[in-house]
């Protein structure tokens, strides 16, 4: 069998490895040690999960009936607004990068770290920084706004808004020095032998990701500085009291936030690409379509902004344009669903923990694509903005896609990370809870919006409670499955098996190391011979 490391055979797991070679809290918290830095980025953004799901089960709880349920409405602004902040800022768009992201990418290109390694550091702290920003909302007077701060209303509004927006502004910086550190990284620590057109798409759309972290973010940092001065300094910039324009708000805000979105799902795009290639022994279909796909979806997705303010009063000119960007945008991204299918065509398909959360994702993420079309499309998106026919259809594309890719991410890579394999039965219980769970409660709410149901209200009418019970209902079946999930990896930690080397038989190099691997990565530099989905007869 060829190895994509010519040189020597897949080493074994031996005593010592990155997570023991050197020991102590200090060491963690000073290290520049790539995979310790991804562990840490796990932790922390699983923690924030957790925390946003909370809010999520809160929210679903309240709305299990017409009028007050458990909290009220100030209460449920707030706890609608921190949802939105800490999923988006906290854990969607840093997760798959920053955990996920640090740990892999050096080694799938056979490097010894990240470029940068100090600078990799410094984004964590600047992300647990952000993070101590953003969450002080919670004990100095809450935040009621929304995640996307929409002006006058931020402007004007007590409460946290100043120290969220510094949090979240923080939080951009981490974000630009990782998209540096990963393109500086992709360019120049190349193992011999590694081409661009022999890259895993993983590093493709982490590529792509971080040109758009890099270009876009500023965007965000300025606007936000803006906010801030104008709540401090009563400066007239987005209030209308002051002579400002809220409408420019929403074109700084949504240049930066729509591509955002694309920063979201990218990652998991090149995460399900290594999933389906390895779990289906199958060369990947359309390698370089799907590759410059990435790179299409990242420069269309700085076009598009408009398409969140066809009812904000821009021209029709403008709006028709916006529209057309809209469906361009979903090309690219159908070439991906069109090349994974191709690839699990007559594939030999393992129904393992990791294939399945990627099948759940082809079909959840299928659907929150088509969904957007309708959001794209003038006439109809005036009848559906504002309404839960817009909540489902993000949520089926940053829940069903980015999170549903990461955990199957995370499934993929937990026996590289720790060493240890989990339950298969459990991790498919885990997938099953989840993708029926995730169902129930979000495609009702598809039903919800068409039928007019606003978002965001506290309140609602009686005609609707059906909808909402069965919709909460779901939100508990996802919990559930997310807290099978954790019991199963935590406890692999102590009970699993010892995982080999290569448990899944992939070929980019990452599966070339021990599980898990030594601080270098490598014992030598490896040369690679072969690309990383050279699944043909003569390398089985």
């Amino acid at each position: 069998m060829a190895q994509a490391v010519a040189d020597s055979p897949i080493p074994e797991q031996s005593g010592t490895n990155y997570i023991n070679a050197q020991k102590g809290i200090l060491s963690w918290l000073l290290t520049v040690d790539h995979k310790r830095i991804g562990l840490m980025y796990l932790a922390s953004t699983i923690i924030a999960f957790a925390l946003g799901g909370f809010f999520a089960l809160m929210l679903r709880l309240e709305l299990l009936t017409p009028k007050r349920t458990i909290m009220d409405a100030a209460t449920y602004n707030q706890a609608f607004t921190l949802h939105g902040a800490v999923m988006v800022f906290l854990f969607i768009i840093p997760a798959v990068p920053g955990a996920i992201g640090n740990f892999v990418l050096p080694i799938m290109l056979g490097a010894k770290d990240v470029a940068f390694p100090k600078l990799n550091l410094l984004s964590l702290y600047l992300y647990w920084t952000g993070a101590l920003f953003t969450l002080s909302s919670l004990v100095t007077g809450g935040l009621d706004t929304g995640w996307t701060f929409y002006v006058p209303y931020s402007a004007t509004t007590g409460g946290a808004v100043v120290k969220v927006t510094l949090g979240v502004f923080i939080l951009g910086f981490s974000s630009i020095l990782t998209g540096l550190n990963f393109i500086v990284t992709v360019h120049k620590l190349r193992a011999p032998g590694v081409s661009w057109f022999r890259l895993p798409l993983l590093v493709w759309a982490l590529y792509a990701t971080s040109v758009v972290q890099i270009l876009a973010t500023p965007v965000l940092g300025i606007t936000l500085v803006l906010l801030m001065m104008e709540r401090v300094l009563h400066i007239g910039i987005f209030d209308p009291a002051l002579g400002g324009d809220p409408v420019l708000f929403q074109h700084f805000f949504w240049f930066y936030s729509h591509p955002a979105v694309y920063i979201m799902i990218l990652p998991g795009m090149g995460i399900i690409s290594e999933i389906i290639s390895v779990h289906a022994k199958r060369r990947i279909f359309g390698y370089k379509a799907i590759a410059f796909s990435s790179m299409a979806i990242a420069l269309i997705g700085f076009l598009v902004w408009g398409h969140h303010m066809f009812v904000a009063g821009q021209s029709h000119m403008a709006a028709t344009i916006f529209s057309f960007l809209t469906f361009l945008v979903a090309i690219p991204s159908g070439v991906k669903v069109f090349n994974w299918l191709l690839t699990l065509w007559r594939g030999s398909i393992k129904y393992t923990t990791p294939m399945l959360f990627a099948l759940s994702f082809m079909f959840l993420f299928t659907i929150g694509g088509l969904t957007g079309l309708f959001c794209g499309m003038l006439s109809v998106d005036m009848h559906i903005h504002d309404t839960y026919f817009v909540v489902a259809h993000f949520h089926y594309v940053m829940m069903g896609g980015t999170v549903i890719a990461f955990v199957g991410g995370l499934h993929h890579w937990w026996p590289k990370m720790t060493g240890k394999m989990y339950g298969e039965k459990l991790g498919a219980l885990s997938c099953a809870l989840v993708f029926i769970g995730f169902n129930a409660t979000f495609f009702t709410q598809f039903i919800l919006g068409s039928r007019g149901m606003p978002r965001r209200y506290y309140n609602y009418l009686d005609q609707f409670q059906p909808l909402h019970q069965f919709s909460t209902v779901g939100s508990w079946v996802i919990g559930l499955g997310f807290i099978v999930m954790a019991y199963n990896l935590l406890a692999s930690l102590t009970s699993g098996a010892r995982a080999p080397a290569n448990p899944w038989g992939g070929k980019s190099l990452e599966w070339q190391t021990a599980s898990p691997p030594i601080t270098e990565n490598f014992e030598v530099t490896p040369k690679v011979t072969h690309g990383p989905y050279d699944f043909s007869p003569e390398h089985q």
